[in-house]
């Protein structure tokens, strides 16, 4: 498979530390051929290290705040410049919640945050694919994907407002990819992962135990961060050009396991 990006280029939101599911995507396409443009919001670059992996390969790093518009169309120009016309291919890897963050129950979640994580975590999703069909940035049957979980068809205690985040992502992905798929044959689909030890995913309380139990119950054992950079790396590529409004699960199974014999055994007695 080497070399199935060489000659397309592509927009990584949201790679912050060498834990991030982004940041393995950009190393990933890079390694495959790509061109690439770096972006965070300005806080991000100046308390994460994403300047040391834009540094070591020369990559361009433009900061930009993915919830307004005016950054993301100044994103496009200048990343269209770097890059020498319209780019193939967009990561959305964007998402916070400070209900999250503050151990706030979700039934008492403080509401300005909820709409934060909302506007944050999806809503930017359908912002960036907005401008860039205005702007007609993305090539012609080019690829957006964004990064989902499973919270967002299933309940997961302490996921809180994150999991109404993800379902709005996905439908927002459906809705977009049936359109911008008529209109320039682009492509938009959801990556839905593992839990993954990142920086975003040590904001919730549950996650160490988790990461145990999804790795126990998922046949495959858990997906991790290279194996997400892979499947997304797929989907950026022509070998998947008529796959669209998708979710596809990295996940090892996880998602459509209910029972193990494993877990029969711990916990045959407790029920």
């Amino acid at each position: 498979m080497a070399g199935i990006l060489t000659g397309k280029r592509g927009i990584i939101f949201g790679a912050l530390d060498e834990r991030s599911l982004a940041w393995h995507v950009a190393e990933r396409c890079l390694a495959e051929g790509a061109s690439l443009v770096l972006t965070n919001t300005d806080a991000a670059i100046q308390l994460g290290t994403v300047a040391d992996l834009a540094a070591a390969h020369n990559l361009p790093l433009i900061a930009c705040d993915a919830t307004k518009i005016e950054d993301i169309q100044a994103l496009f120009t200048r990343a269209q410049t770097h890059l020498g016309g319209k780019f193939d291919f967009v990561l959305h890897a964007v998402a916070q919640s400070m209900n999250l963050r503050r151990h706030k129950p979700y039934e008492q979640a403080g509401y300005s945050y909820y709409q934060q994580t909302l506007d944050i975590s999806a809503l930017s999703l359908h912002k960036i694919l907005s401008v860039a069909m205005q702007m007609d940035a993305i090539a012609e049957g080019g690829s957006v994907v964004a990064l989902s979980y499973l919270a967002s068809e299933r309940y997961f205690y302490g996921y809180n407002d994150m999991a109404d985040a993800k379902a709005m992502l996905e439908s927002i992905a459906r809705q977009m990819g049936a359109l911008y798929g008529r209109k320039r044959g682009v492509r938009v689909n959801i990556v839905s992962q593992s839990p993954t030890p990142t920086k975003a995913g040590g904001s919730w309380p549950e996650i160490e135990f988790f990461y145990r139990y999804a790795d126990h119950l998922s046949p495959l054992g858990n997906a991790d961060a290279d194996d997400c950079a892979g499947v997304c790396v797929a989907l950026f590529s022509d070998l998947m050009k008529r796959v669209t409004m998708q979710t596809i699960y990295s996940d090892g199974g996880f998602g459509r396991t209910i029972l193990t014999p494993e877990l029969v055994d711990d916990y045959r007695e407790k029920v």
